[in-house]
């Protein structure tokens, strides 16, 4: 079945009696009655199927959890109350019975710098980053470290690096390794992480797959060995995503393959119109032929799909020209995310690395004349016309 098939059907239509409702409906109840203990009792010992709390599942969220694990190919997921949440559970789960230690790779959401440098490290958790990139450097780290996972992303924020996941993922099984994969870029659309060897692959579901900006969540799909594991832990600490926000995140993923197709193909004209721009210094997107990944990009990801974010540089811009050019915008909105239906546009030193320091942000390679930009759906005349007279202003 494709992929714009299971994100229509999968989860949907549970056999529940005579009638059977076409979409997955919402289950606000906490717990659950039987009519005996006895069958309660082996609902509680996973003897037979059901519900008894909803920390430990819920009907909406199981609707969920399946569609997500269908499209990522999966053994099982876990709706999280969001991303961050999502990898902190997958951190949690891949290092229970492994050497505490982590290698990340040193492009990273801020969020994920901060939970590894403030979260996992003060827990006792060593911490390395390293360029994942560089095989044989990742080699080198694996054997120096022995960590217990690495954490990687599909395609990097801000600067649209695009992992070679499939080699990281044979480093890290050579030497025990758990793989996590945030995918939240790509999505399963472009590319499906566990299918090259990873064992996790996260989501914040806030974005592409929820889609309209009305949802904060996250998704943890695992492979069999991990499956169990996470749902163990998930009773445990309790991050599970509310029913309501499981039923819209359903909701939107039945159009996802749509959208990223729609929204793939205006960022490529985005990205072609911003490389000629003469207030545009430096254009970071994966079509680019010559993007240090291009080899990697045309052997992973999907034919034509290039993902639908484009980061760019302002010549000569700092903190002051940046903020010009983004209060000039008209239709493309200023706000904290991405993968909305329509175009949003964000300042990274001020919103998703503002926490990393500026010494190690330059590092990254986040300067501060760079914006990132989230290509939505709508014309894309009409997103190069707001672009245009944006710059025009700020110069």
């Amino acid at each position: 079945m494709k992929i714009q098939t299971k994100a229509v059907h999968a989860g949907d239509r549970k056999k529940g009696g005579a009638h059977v409702p076409t979409a997955t409906p919402i289950y606000t109840a906490s717990s659950y009655f039987y009519e005996s203990m006895e069958e309660l009792d082996r609902v509680f010992g996973h003897e037979e199927p059901g519900y008894c709390y909803s920390r430990y599942d819920n009907p909406t969220n199981a609707a969920l959890e399946e569609q997500a694990a269908a499209l990522e190919g999966g053994h099982g997921a876990l709706a999280c109350s969001s991303g961050m949440a999502a990898i902190h559970m997958a951190l949690l789960a891949a290092l229970v019975d492994r050497r505490k230690s982590v290698l990340a790779a040193n492009a990273l959401y801020g969020a994920t710098v901060s939970l590894l440098m403030n979260v996992m490290e003060p827990s006792g958790v060593s911490v390395r980053f390293a360029d994942l990139w560089d095989l044989d450097a990742f080699r080198r780290a694996m054997e120096e470290t022995k960590p217990g996972c690495v954490l990687v992303e599909t395609i990097s924020n801000p600067l649209l690096r695009v992992a070679p996941l499939d080699r990281i993922a044979e480093i890290a099984r050579a030497t025990g390794a758990a793989v996590i994969v945030d995918n939240t870029f790509a999505t399963p659309v472009l590319l499906r992480p566990l299918e090259l060897g990873a064992n996790f692959a996260v989501h914040s579901a806030t974005k592409y797959l929820a889609g309209h900006g009305d949802v904060l969540g996250g998704i943890v799909v695992t492979d069999a060995a991990h499956y169990e594991g996470v749902r163990t832990l998930a009773r445990a600490v309790g991050p599970v995503l509310g029913p309501f926000e499981s039923y819209l995140t359903m909701r939107g993923i039945k159009t996802l393959p749509l959208r990223m197709e729609r929204q793939c193909a205006n960022a490529c004209r985005v990205a072609s119109w911003l490389t000629s721009h003469p207030a545009v210094e430096r254009v970071f997107f994966p079509a680019d032929p010559a993007h240090p990944d291009a080899a990697d990009i045309r052997r992973l990801l999907a034919p034509g799909l290039y993902g639908a974010i484009v980061s760019f540089e302002l010549k000569g811009a700092a903190r002051a020209e940046v903020f010009r050019f983004m209060n000039a915008l008209r239709m493309i909105v200023r706000a904290t995310s991405l993968g909305d239906v329509h175009s949003m546009m964000l300042y990274p030193v001020m919103s998703s690395h503002r926490e990393i320091s500026p010494r190690h942000r330059e590092r990254m390679g986040i300067r501060d004349n760079l914006v990132r930009l989230s290509v939505g759906i709508e014309a894309v005349e009409d997103i190069v016309e707001d672009l245009e007279q944006a710059l025009r202003q700020t110069g």
